[in-house]
């Protein structure tokens, strides 16, 4: 493993799974929500972010967490490994909501509110988002592909390693 995304629905605990992952093995980690947001919530161009994202897939390792579907084929062409969070949409939700007010490592600012729009497209992730994503996955099924359907399977596969 030295190129690895880790994609799922918002809430699931994407970014806390890749900073434990990315302490264990020693790779570096980038957050797709830090190159595309500002922290006055304003976001960078199309071209820029694409731009910041080619110069992370041509380094030799590193961890790329979020999901981002429009260069997802991007870098699933470019990774070794992919680990998909597949949770409930309560979890998700659950998630999101024990994070509002507290200051994170991958994104440039605090969440004051839990916003209706982006409730709502975590809702709807099962049926709109997740088709998308196991239709690629099935394209790059020569990667190594792990899936988890709960934190307790995530806790498992972090204690196995190292």
């Amino acid at each position: 493993m030295q190129k690895i995304i880790v994609i799922g629905c918002p809430g699931a605990g994407k970014s806390t799974f890749s900073r434990v992952l990315g302490d264990k093995i020693g790779l570096p980690l980038f957050y797709l929500d830090m190159l595309f947001w500002n922290a006055d919530k304003t976001n960078i161009s199309r071209e820029e972010f694409d731009q910041k994202l080619s110069d992370i897939l041509k380094q030799d390792k590193w961890i790329i967490d979020g999901n981002y579907g429009r260069t997802l084929e991007m870098r699933l062409r470019e990774c070794d490994t992919v680990f998909l969070l597949d949770f409930p949409v309560s979890v998700c939700l659950s998630g999101v909501e024990s994070r509002i007010g507290k200051p994170r490592e991958d994104m440039p600012w605090i969440e004051q509110e839990f916003d209706a729009e982006f409730k709502e497209w975590i809702i709807d992730f099962p049926q709109k988002e997740l088709p998308h994503v196991y239709e690629l996955l099935e394209k790059y099924n020569d990667k190594n592909i792990i899936i988890f359907k709960s934190h307790n399977e995530i806790d498992g596969y972090l204690e196995s390693i190292l």
